[in-house]
């Protein structure tokens, strides 16, 4: 008996054993990842504040906005949300909290019509499976994903929104707080909302002091506005996107640090057990080998 259960823990050791190597392996790789990506991150942070920060200023010092890119000037009948998420498990809660966020949503929002638009398998995969529609999606992981592929994502977005076919975009993704936190985000991207405006034109700086009253637009409003609105939601998107690539990593570095913990620890454990096993396994033929020369004499 003991010999049997000394080779089922034998069996487990080697088990875990070589699932330690493969999370410390995966943890390196992510680690790397992260650290590439948290690269791009922070050179382009300040490039989309800065964009999106100067945009918000033209619409906020403006009253001439198209109606139709203002809130409250359309019913909200139809909603599109643009979910990234990832193409790989073995990251923590990072789609989860995704998914969570937008459910959230979903419920708050129950009586629009929802159709979706899935950056990562994850996402799609998981509302595919309850039947919702899913009018696009891009599965190339989000690290590689270009500008020019983030303005062929969201042209039929926008032009379904030009055309009335949807009234709504909302951006739901993953912030990056640090490296040990990230947080799901909900941005609404379309029709803009009127404090949106007021938080920007509260902002002043040397670098972008604040527009006369008077604004020209050339040639017309409706082409500056049809311009800059379609560019303001392909920065954001991409932003978002590279967001989202650096706190995939460091989910999976966390949970993939977190399984190799795990392992050493069950390793420990069940090395103290094959240890207390053994010792009892070598107690016991000493003691019959006793018992047995005892019983000859």
């Amino acid at each position: 008996m003991a010999s049997n259960n000394m080779q089922d823990i034998k069996r487990r050791i080697k088990s875990i054993n070589s699932t330690e190597h493969i999370t410390s392996a995966m943890r390196l790789v992510s680690a790397a990842k992260l650290r590439k990506a948290k690269t791009t991150f922070d050179k382009t942070t300040e490039y989309f504040h800065f964009i999106t920060g100067s945009m918000e200023e033209i619409f906020s010092n403006t009253k001439e906005v198209p109606d139709r890119y203002i809130e409250g000037n359309r019913e909200i009948k139809k909603t599109c949300y643009i979910i990234i998420s990832s193409n790989k498990g073995l990251c923590g809660s990072f789609n989860a909290n995704v998914i969570k966020e937008t459910e959230h949503n979903l419920v708050n929002d129950a009586k629009e019509e929802a159709v979706f638009v899935a950056i990562g398998s994850k996402g799609r995969d998981y509302f595919k499976k309850r039947e919702r529609e899913i009018i696009g999606s891009y599965m190339e992981p989000p690290e590689i994903i270009t500008f020019k592929d983030v303005v062929e994502i969201s042209a039929p977005i926008l032009k379904q929104y030009e055309d009335g076919e949807i009234d709504r975009i909302v951006l739901i993704y993953t912030s990056f707080v640090n490296n040990l936190e990230q947080k799901p985000k909900t941005v609404q991207l379309l029709p803009f909302r009127s404090e949106q405006f007021a938080a920007a034109g509260d902002i002043q700086s040397e670098e972008m002091p604040k527009m006369a009253n008077q604004v020209e637009y050339e040639p017309s409003i409706e082409d500056v506005f049809g311009y800059l609105v379609p560019k303001y939601v392909e920065i954001v998107l991409f932003g978002a996107v590279i967001e989202s690539a650096t706190c995939e990593h460091a989910a999976r570095r966390i949970a993939m640090e977190n399984a190799t913990d795990n392992a050493r620890e069950m390793l420990d454990k069940l090395s103290l057990f094959y240890n207390r096993a053994r010792q009892a396994s070598i107690t016991n033929e000493i003691i019959e080998v006793v018992s047995g020369t005892q019983a000859q004499n």
